[in-house]
């Protein structure tokens, strides 16, 4: 198992002006508001680690899943020796706990790197049966606005210490955004190797969301505007998605 092998190792240089401790923090507050579990949160597509480590600050037992072996190697060199922390090599559709979580959480469109609808389903029937009665399943995605008029048919360069990137972006009729990668790092002569890396970002509606998470035995609470407690409008670029597991035998 693998995937986005280049791309693990630029990703935290390309992802550092996210605001992990923020994402941690807005997980705890939805946790206490909406979920009387709050222990045990597991980040699905965790990537190197960053919000695992950020929500262990906040006192979460922390399990991260992820599908790139690349990219968990990366978490295990940056993690802390005395972090709790731990990483299991693993697809999201097939997920497979020793028990139930009080909260799990996929962001920065996680969702949206799976490789279609019927994937999706799947990712959210295996959260539905790993996630614990009346615990919350958070996650994010890109909305239509974003992939169409944001990253769209569009070109984005960056010039990073070290490396140099360059990713150019395809927006199929469907609304799947085909991203190509190619970075180019610096080595100790003076020269430069190249690595390219492929992803593709599926678009997944509101109503094939909702749908799909109530069928798998959850409740829609709340739909934000990212990280902010405001609904989604037109120009929306992700959106934030709260559900809740309801009590096993009322929704089958």
């Amino acid at each position: 198992m693998s995937g986005y092998g280049s791309f693990a190792k630029y990703y935290d240089a390309l992802q550092a002006d996210v605001p992990y401790s923020a994402i941690a923090a807005r997980i705890r507050h939805l946790g206490l508001k909406y979920s009387s579990e709050n222990e045990v949160v597991v980040e699905l597509g965790c990537g190197t680690g960053r919000l695992c480590r950020e929500l262990e600050k906040l006192g979460f037992d922390v399990i991260g899943v992820d599908i790139s072996d690349g990219m968990l190697e990366e978490a295990e060199r940056t993690t802390p020796d005395d972090s709790a922390i731990t990483y299991i090599l693993q697809d999201m559709t097939e997920l497979d706990l020793w028990g139930a979580a009080d909260i799990i959480v996929c962001v920065l469109d996680g969702m949206n790197h799976l490789p279609n609808v019927e994937a999706f389903r799947q990712a959210v029937e295996r959260a539905s049966m790993f996630t614990c009665d009346g615990g919350l399943f958070i996650f994010d995605v890109n909305t239509e606005y974003k992939h169409r008029e944001v990253l769209a048919d569009n070109c984005f360069v960056y010039d990073m210490e070290g490396f140099f990137c360059t990713w150019q972006n395809h927006c199929r009729a469907d609304g799947r955004v085909d991203m190509e990668l190619d970075f180019f790092a610096e080595d100790e002569d003076g020269r430069y190797t190249r690595e390219s890396e492929y992803i593709s970002e599926i678009l997944l509606s509101p109503e094939v969301i909702e749908r799909t998470v109530g069928e798998f035995g959850f409740e829609l609470i709340d739909v934000f505007d990212s990280l902010t407690d405001d609904p989604p409008d037109e120009t929306t670029q992700r959106e934030l998605y709260v559900c809740r597991r309801k009590a096993r035998g009322k929704d089958e």
